[in-house]
């Protein structure tokens, strides 16, 4: 890294989603040096990783190289390397970078360093998960899962009778937004988009399930939101289950808390997520979600120079932890940003307020939800008019004005033809739940953390256990 005049207070930044990336672009002009660190080279918008995995965008539509992110931001630098350790009282960090299993290690020291590396997936310690489940938190395992989807057909043309004893099959864990938008677009690739594509296989027969431990679809909208979206699934072909408790997954078989099972050719895990293990090394309290408490400003109570945004962020003041999706964290790192203006100017930091602008959801093609908050008028869009506002909505945030593009194309392309360009079988990739390394060494002086198991139990299972050994994953908080 260029030297750093000591003049200019030095951000290290780590994490470059939603959150962090809000962080870098508010401290544009601030008289500061950023360093935004990330585990990979790019960004990538994790709201549309589903339709990598169904053949509708490639991943590059949805991932965006963090060094053109910069280009505008002369004041920042990338440095694509690991977080293994943390020290508040030296104010340092220091990374692992490079490939292999002997990475060279290097150590930045910071004025301020802001934490938002987002979320891992939670298995909630249910048997199996972890080694049969694709998960979707990044554009690799997007790509794995299409990968795996493509292979199976494949397999299925050289024996067709396979479909009907549920090689095809498809188990969706979770109806949040990203089980319902999985379990939509995966009805219509098997109905509308792959039989002419595979003639000789009988594709109906290819069930797609969507289990939720709740009795309702998408918990966070309104009862009647959940009610259509529950009956336009059901009406797609999805065979939607609520009140299924996943009690075990094997390589062929989900088996349930009733004592049932069901066979699969595919399990995708979307039940659960819980902060990353990073912030363990703080040696602070953690709720329930792995979260940190922070203060008003979002700094870390304690310690003035550190700051946390997005998902690892958790009660702010006296206020109760915020939802752990994308709107939050581009508000708390903007928040970080001014905050930091602030210390730097020798002013005092404001207390952070977030701006709830609402919910929405995709079911498929020309169906949709949005639930528009209170303070926008409250305004309810169901089916075409809901679909399109996800679109517009998903289309401004993308980054990059060549994603969108792209994605517009592609979507333009889909409707027109019902069908998906991006039907290719790439190099596999790693399919097991993005879970962190274990955390760095807490902080010197610091008391150890308390480390409760995530809030709730959508699949049921029982705490999970401690995280195991594996990269750090910035993903979008």
């Amino acid at each position: 890294m260029h030297p750093t005049p000591r003049s200019r207070p030095h951000v290290v930044v780590v994490g470059a989603g939603f959150a962090g990336l809000n962080v870098v672009r508010g401290l544009r002009g601030s008289g500061a040096d950023v360093t935004l660190i990330d585990q990979r080279n790019h960004h990538t918008f994790q709201p549309l990783l589903y339709q990598v995995a169904t053949a509708a965008l490639d991943a590059g539509d949805v991932a965006h190289q963090v060094r053109d992110v910069l280009r505008d931001a002369p004041h920042a630098r990338f440095r694509m390397g690991r977080v293994v350790g943390i020290d508040l009282a030296g104010q340092r960090v220091t990374l692992a970078v490079g490939d292999g299993d002997a990475p060279q290690h290097e150590t930045l020291a910071f004025d301020h360093l802001v934490l938002a590396p987002g979320t891992v997936y939670h298995d909630f310690g249910i048997p199996g998960v972890r080694e049969h489940a694709y998960v979707l938190k990044s554009a690799a395992e997007a790509l794995a899962l299409r990968g795996h989807l493509l292979r199976l057909l494949e397999d299925a043309a050289r024996d067709p009778g396979a479909v009907a004893e549920g090689a095809l099959d498809v188990v969706v864990v979770g109806a949040g937004p990203t089980g319902v938008e999985m379990a939509g677009a995966m009805v219509e690739l098997f109905d509308r988009v792959l039989p002419s594509d595979y003639p000789e296989l009988d594709l109906a027969r290819a069930r797609v399930v969507l289990l939720e431990a709740a009795p309702h679809v998408l918990a966070p909208y309104q009862p009647a939101t959940r009610d259509y979206t529950a009956r336009v699934l059901r009406g797609r072909g999805v065979d939607l289950r609520t009140g299924a408790l996943v009690r075990e997954a094997t390589a062929s078989h989900v088996h349930l808390a009733d004592g049932s099972a069901l066979r699969y050719g595919t399990l995708v895990w979307a039940a659960g997520v819980r902060a990353h293990p990073l912030v363990e090394a703080l040696g602070v309290p953690l709720d329930r979600a792995g979260r940190v408490a922070l203060h008003d400003d979002l700094s870390l109570p304690g310690h003035p120079t550190v700051w946390l945004a997005g998902d690892v962020a958790g009660g702010v003041g006296t206020a109760p932890p915020l939802p752990q999706v994308a709107q939050v964290a581009k508000q708390q790192g903007a928040h970080v940003a001014r905050s930091l203006r602030a210390r730097f100017a020798g002013r005092p930091t404001r207390p952070f307020r977030y701006r709830d602008l609402g919910q929405m959801a995709i079911i498929g093609r020309s169906a949709g939800v949005a639930e528009l908050s209170p303070g926008l008028g409250g305004l309810r869009l169901r089916g075409l008019l809901g679909w399109l506002a996800w679109l517009f909505i998903h289309l401004v945030h993308l980054p990059g004005h060549q994603n969108r593009l792209r994605a517009f194309i592609g979507w333009a392309f889909e409707w027109f033809t019902y069908d998906r360009h991006a039907r290719l079988i790439l190099e596999p990739a790693d399919r097991t739940l993005d879970r962190a390394p274990a955390p760095p060494a807490p902080a010197r002086g610091a008391a150890p953390s308390v480390d409760a198991p995530a809030h709730g139990t959508p699949a049921g299972g029982p705490p999970p256990a401690p995280p195991e050994a594996r990269a750090l994953t910035s993903a979008g908080g």
